[in-house]
């Protein structure tokens, strides 16, 4: 009795969510809930992106780098060596993700 009510359960819960296309735009992709309905095809793609950490930690570099270059201080002088830093960090992560295409 207990196997026929889990069966039936689990397929009234099948049902809810195949039949009600508005839980299709609530999936996770990337970490993020969206809104508005996806395609099937945008969360494979989004799932199926090659090292997203890797392509964020490049643009969030890049994006401290122009804070530190547009700044009103020299962060106590370690603005410079913070730029150099931040060039070497940005080339090594583009030479990663172009070894992984090799």
């Amino acid at each position: 009795m207990h196997r026929t009510m889990a069966w039936s359960a689990a397929t009234v819960a099948a049902v809810a969510v195949l039949s009600f296309p508005a839980f299709a735009g609530t999936l996770p992709i990337n970490g993020h809930t969206t809104a508005a309905p996806v395609s099937s095809v945008a969360v494979k793609a989004a799932r199926l992106e090659p090292h997203p950490e890797i392509k964020r930690a490049i643009v969030a570099l890049q994006r401290a780098k122009y804070a530190m270059q547009h700044a009103a201080h020299d962060f106590g002088g370690h603005r410079a060596a913070a730029l150099v830093e931040c060039d070497k960090a940005i080339e090594q992560l583009k030479l990663a993700l172009q070894y992984d295409k090799n």
